[in-house]
């Protein structure tokens, strides 16, 4: 969404009017998620994708008779024939697209203030029947609703909406509505997680790399300012030359948080463990080998914490998948990040 909203503002300033399709199911293989958004005007000027090409001339089509009638359409598109000469998807799956007339109402300003700040919200759509097409509710984190879909639906859908703003992602509600069944969109928009790096070491630096470019704003604390720089971190966010349990002290460490230790060095570790075990933080992992870390847990134990305190480390870090190297090791370790982030076990497809 955040790709397509710099074309939204310079075509809303021309007063151009402009169609939204939106993936709204995704059946078996297809090219993009639910969720992925395509943007376009009259003239033929598009945003966004909502299947890599496939589908996007027949969804302008149809976009131009949306924007002629005035009322969103929910368009089904499937499988094309082999050589690719019908429209529809060569990948044998298929997707459901709501097109519809773009119209920046509070719903949707409301969702675009949160995202702008930062802060986690999610968008309801109603898509059936047709007398709920179209309406949207934007539900932020603090529970406030702005829009609806029906005030008689508007309090399910926000619960539904809260469940998922921790993780994201997108899901269709059906509920009983009247004599008839309504079917809504829901979209959670999470802030950017946070990488929190304890240890400016070598794995540090490629995994700081590689977390930025998958949507991480990453801070990287140590004491040691001759590690700590920006020559060897040109991609952290932030920097930190800190003992690293001052410093998360002061941090927003919380359910968008990820913390990864890898100092390896007790006067370090326990400390920031003391503070990560304390805190919300989606994922916690630790550098060291299974002795070490049953070290740690011994000592943990000794300030307090339950054995299901402890089993929210991950140590040894990473997937199981052969790392050897320091950049081999940032693979592994944002691997098992990622799973953590989508609540996947990290198993083989």
């Amino acid at each position: 969404m955040k790709d397509i909203l710099p074309h939204l503002d310079q075509w809303l300033s021309q007063g151009e009017p402009i169609a939204l399709a939106t993936v709204l199911q995704v059946h078996r293989s297809a090219p993009r998620p639910p969720g992925a958004r395509l943007c376009l005007t009259r003239d033929g000027r598009m945003a966004g994708s909502v299947s890599s090409g496939c589908v996007e001339a027949d969804v302008f089509e149809r976009a131009i008779q949306v924007l002629d009638s005035g009322k969103p359409a929910v368009v089904k598109y499937g499988i094309a024939d082999e050589w690719g000469f019908q429209v529809g998807l060569s990948c044998g799956g298929s997707i459901e697209v709501l097109i519809e007339p773009f119209v920046a109402e509070s719903a949707w300003q409301a969702l675009r203030q949160a995202t702008e700040r930062q802060q986690p919200a999610a968008l309801a759509i109603g898509l059936a029947p047709a007398l709920l097409l179209g309406r949207k509710l934007t539900v932020l984190d603090g529970g406030e609703c702005v829009g609806s879909i029906d005030p008689s639906l508007d309090g399910q859908l926000a619960a539904e909406a809260r469940c998922l703003l921790p993780i994201g992602g997108t899901k269709v509600v059906r509920l009983p509505w009247w004599q008839e069944e309504a079917v809504v969109f829901i979209e959670a928009f999470p802030p950017p997680p946070g990488l929190f790096i304890v240890g400016a070491t070598h794995t540090a630096i490629s995994l700081c790399r590689m977390a930025r470019e998958v949507g991480f704003q990453v801070t990287v604390i140590d004491p040691r300012s001759i590690l700590a720089t920006r020559e060897r971190f040109p991609d952290a966010d932030q920097l930190i030359r800190a003992w690293p349990d001052e410093a998360l002290s002061q941090l927003p460490l919380g359910c968008y948080s990820f913390l990864v230790v890898l100092t390896h060095d007790s006067k370090f570790d326990i400390p920031t463990l003391v503070c990560a075990l304390g805190s919300q933080a989606r994922y916690i992992g630790v550098l060291g080998s299974r002795a070490t870390h049953e070290q740690r847990k011994t000592q943990l134990r000794q300030q307090g914490f339950t054995d299901a305190d402890l089993a929210r480390i991950r140590s040894p870090i990473g997937l199981d998948i052969g790392s050897r190297t320091p950049e081999e090791m940032a693979v592994a370790i944002l691997a098992q990040m990622l799973a953590a982030r989508y609540g996947r076990a990290g198993s083989l497809l």
